[in-house]
Formats: C-alpha cells, sequence, structure tokens
C-alpha cells in the first residue's frame, strides 16, 4: 500500500508560512559577507582602482544567493549539513584529507576577523593590536555561548542586530556624500586593469562566496527547521528565498556601498592601501562622526563573523571528523594564527587581503561538492537541482575556478 501525502486546505496553503518566523538563518550566514576581509578587500579596491571593480561585487552577490539557496536546501531536505553529507559518502582518509583544507579556510576566515576586530578597538581606543584581538577573541566567545538549542533565536537576533549596526556604519560615509550615479554605473562593465586587480577581483571574490558560509547554511537550515512533508518542505524552500534574498541583498549593499565610498572618497589619496588609512582619510574627508561610526561598524563586524565563523569550524568539523569540540577549544585553535601574526607586527589589511585570497582558493573545495550532491537524486529526491539551476550553479563554479587559476598565474609571474 503506498502512502500519500495529506493535501493541506486551501487555507492551509495560504498560509503566509514564509514570513517573519523563518527568518534568520541567512542573516547569520550573509555575516560571512560583511566580515573585515571584505572590509579591507572593497575599500582597497575603490581607493586603488576607483569604480572599476563593483561588476565583480554585483556578479559575487547574484552567485552567492545561488549558492547559499543550494546550502540551505540541502540541509532542509537531507536534515544534514554539508560536511554530514560528505562525511557519510567519503572514506576516512579522504574525510581527514577533506578536513585538514576546510580547517586551514575557517584559520584562514577568523585571522581576517579578529585581525578587522583588532584594528577597530585601536581606531576606537587606541588599544593595541594583540590586546584587541583577545579581547574580541573572549566576546565572541561568550556570543556562541548562546548558539544552539532554544537560544539559537537569541543568537540569530543578537547577530542580526550586528548585521544592522555593520550596515549603519558602513554606509554612513555614502549618505554624507553620495556618489554620482553615472560614475558608479562605470563599474559595472566586467574588465580588470593589470595584475595587481585580478588579485584583488580574487579577493573580493574570496570575501563575498564564503567557503564557511557554504557549509553553515545547511547547518543552519537542518537546526532550524527539521524535515517537514514534501508540502511544508516546498513551502519553506520558498521562504528560505526570501530570507536569502533580504539578507544577502544587504549584505551586498553594503559591500557595494563600501567601495562606492572608497572611490568617492579616497580614490588616489596617499595611505589609504590600509584600513587604517583609509579611516584617517575618510575622518579627515567626511568628519569625525562618521569615523568613529565606520569604527564602530568594523568592531561589530569583527565580532559577529568571528563568532559565526567559529560556529561553522565546529559544523565542520563535526561533520568531517565525526566528533564534537568544546566551543573554547574550538576558539582558540582558531584563534592562534592571527594572534600569532598581531604579535610579530605583520601589516594588518594587508594580512586581511590575503586570507581573502586564500579563502577565494577555497571555493572550489566546498562549492564543488555542494553542487554534486544537490545534482544527485539519491540524495536530494524529487528536488534535486533542475536543469537551469544545474547549468547556472555550474557556471558559477568555473567561473571561481577560472579567475583562481589567473590569480595563481599572475601572482607567480609578478614574483
Amino acid at each position: 500500500m503506498t502512502a500519500t501525502t495529506p493535501t493541506p486546505s486551501p487555507r492551509a496553503t495560504r498560509r503566509p508560512l514564509h514570513s517573519l518566523v523563518l527568518m534568520g538563518p541567512a542573516f547569520v550566514a550573509a555575516i560571512a559577507y560583511v566580515d573585515p576581509g571584505n572590509v579591507a578587500a572593497n575599500m582597497s579596491s575603490g581607493a586603488e582602482y576607483g569604480y572599476l571593480l563593483i561588476w565583480v561585487l554585483v556578479l559575487a552577490s547574484l552567485m552567492a544567493m545561488l549558492v547559499q539557496y543550494l546550502s540551505a536546501k540541502l540541509g532542509l531536505v537531507t536534515g544534514a549539513s554539508l560536511p554530514q553529507v560528505l562525511g557519510q559518502r567519503y572514506s576516512a582518509p579522504t574525510r581527514r584529507a577533506y578536513w585538514v583544507q576546510a580547517e586551514l579556510i575557517a584559520m584562514a576566515t577568523d585571522l581576517a576577523e579578529v585581525i578587522g576586530g583588532a584594528i577597530a578597538l585601536n581606531l576606537l581606543f587606541g588599544l593595541p593590536l594583540l590586546w584587541g584581538g583577545l579581547i574580541v577573541g573572549l566576546i565572541s566567545t561568550l556570543i556562541l555561548m548562546i548558539q544552539g538549542g532554544r537560544r539559537q533565536r537569541l543568537f540569530e537576533t543578537v547577530i542580526t542586530a550586528l548585521l544592522l549596526t555593520i550596515t549603519a556604519g558602513f554606509l554612513a560615509g555614502l549618505i554624507i556624500s553620495p556618489a554620482p550615479l553615472r560614475d558608479v554605473a562605470t563599474g559595472l562593465v566586467p574588465r580588470f586593469d593589470g595584475t595587481g586587480s585580478v588579485l584583488l577581483a580574487a579577493s573580493m571574490l574570496g570575501a563575498t562566496v564564503m567557503p564557511h558560509a557554504i557549509y553553515l547554511h545547511s547547518a543552519l537550515a537542518r537546526d532550524r527547521h527539521g524535515r517537514p512533508t514534501v508540502q511544508r518542505l516546498r513551502e519553506t524552500l520558498r521562504a528560505t528565498k526570501i530570507d536569502i534574498g533580504v539578507a544577502l541583498g544587504l549584505a551586498s549593499i553594503v559591500n557595494i556601498g563600501l567601495l562606492v565610498v572608497a572611490a568617492h572618497s579616497l580614490y588616489g589619496l596617499p595611505g589609504t592601501d590600509t584600513i587604517e588609512g583609509a579611516h584617517a582619510a575618510m575622518t579627515e574627508q567626511l568628519g569625525a562622526a562618521v569615523g568613529i561610526i565606520f569604527g564602530v561598524g568594523l568592531l561589530a563586524s569583527g565580532l559577529a563573523s568571528t563568532s559565526v565563523g567559529c560556529y561553522a569550524g565546529a559544523t565542520i568539523m563535526e561533520g568531517l571528523l565525526l566528533r564534537r569540540v568544546p566551543v573554547l577549544a574550538r576558539r582558540v585553535l582558531t584563534m592562534v594564527p592571527a594572534l600569532v601574526i598581531l604579535a610579530v607586527g605583520v601589516e594588518p589589511t594587508q594580512a586581511l587581503v590575503m586570507s581573502q585570497v586564500v579563502l577565494s582558493l577555497g571555493i572550489p573545495f566546498a562549492l564543488i561538492p555542494l553542487l554534486r550532491v544537490t545534482d544527485s537524486a539519491s540524495v536530494m529526491g524529487a528536488l534535486r537541482n533542475g536543469p537551469v539551476v544545474r547549468v547556472l550553479a555550474w557556471g558559477i563554479a568555473a567561473v571561481i575556478v577560472a579567475l583562481n587559476v589567473a590569480l595563481v598565474v599572475l601572482t607567480l609571474a609578478d614574483l
């Protein structure tokens, strides 16, 4: 006897299931798209190349929306995160090798986030960078303590509040001194200007399509919604599209706004190739209040993104190594490289940009397995990717891999 799925009543079908009740997971994932690495990459791009690379951010944001939707869909349909699905399909040696590269990506992520928060505390209060990094790590650990179980909603609310703070902090300069739309439109034409612009484009891509966010969103969707009936699942997927559209749309506006602020107010000014220099120039050009608001936004970015990054790292380790790690141990593990860099005096903005290049190189290792499993009927059933989505998603993967190959070749040639 074949089981049939109950047909919902018309009233139930019209019920606004995908409203505010289902909002949240994408806002947590979106933090990965507005972390301090974005600030370094986007402001460096605007200050050095003007509006040239706006098209990279627009393209990367559209890519990110599709990628994050596929990640969320995997978690909803299978009731498992992407690392868990891969852990079930890979042999033990393959799982461990895959975990090593994913762990390196997690460390590169934390590098950008801890350093960014430390820079913010230095700009706002004059704290030494090493002490600022330790404070950011401590506060992010406290934020992580409210994550999970019945407190998940509180965690999402805190992260969403920080996202709104980031938005206000990073767009204040644009509100004070709007850029001419005609100039902004020139950046929508795809083109490069030498090796340096390709390096920055890869850095911006790594800061926009984030590997750890690909792993994380599947876990957020899994933990939030469980495994509902087919009808409810389809409704939840529609709600997820709204969640992603709003959250990543906001993140996209922030990223483009950062570049436009730098292009409009900082282009060609000396010393703007670092966040500290850009902050000083911004304060001089737009006023002390804008500088303070920017610093607050950068601090919120560092705190929120390092919390989310650590959460993603725990998800990766649990799925691939089949073991849970205490939050404190996980926090210490991924913070060490950032604190070492702060302690030895490496230029922090350059470290931020290079960390985003590392993230860009790690994207295919997260993206290609995601596409393979969401294309699989044995994994996704009737909700496997359709022909149009498959073409778009694999096209995205091809663009990312091609840009990464160009990045490596041009960087080696420039040595």
